[in-house]
């Protein structure tokens, strides 16, 4: 009990340390590269992703996924990567390969799809290194440059919001 109290308090602080050391430079032009990160257990509609991709005029190629699974027996095949709480050090530096290829990856959006406040998701979306970071929950507004506060069973609404937001900033 104590080790989860503490290794909970180490990573809430790292994701401080890099929020407050991330250096917002967002580059104009249109989006060619999405990132997208959620929570398998709580939402998993591949094909609503994949219009909502096809809609922001994205290639297939350049977009990567990555779920975050509470067992990692119920992961899928048709997702890219898959992470847990378990593939992160005490210091919140992850300890799996596409964890790591996934928030180095310099996307123009990353998309973080879920609405609760978890530990391994928010340490994911702050880890990134995306352009323009877009999210559904307000519960840490660090986190996100631009967040659009529905429901993730809300996907209408959210992919109209998504696309009036990115076409006022001449994203799209």
């Amino acid at each position: 009990m104590f080790f989860k109290q503490f290794r909970t308090l180490s990573l809430q602080k790292n994701i401080t340390l890099i929020l407050k050391s991330r250096i917002k430079n967002f580059q104009s032009g249109k989006v060619n590269s999405i990132g997208v990160i959620f929570d398998y257990d709580a939402y998993y509609d591949y094909d609503f992703f994949r219009n909502l991709i096809k809609d922001l005029g994205v290639m297939d190629t350049k977009v990567r996924f990555i779920a975050k699974v509470d067992l990692e027996k119920n992961k899928p095949n048709s997702w890219d990567s898959f992470f847990s709480l378990d593939n992160f050090d005490w210091l919140g530096r992850p300890k799996s390969v596409e964890i790591e290829e996934f928030v180095e990856q310099p996307f123009d959006v990353l998309i973080s799809y879920y609405k609760t406040n978890q530990l391994e998701l928010n340490l994911v979306t702050a880890r990134s290194k995306a352009n323009f970071k877009i999210g559904i929950t307000n519960e840490d507004s660090r986190l996100h440059d631009l967040t659009i506060d529905v429901e993730p069973a809300d996907t209408d609404i959210f992919k109209i919001e998504l696309i009036k937001y990115l076409t006022q900033l001449n994203r799209l």
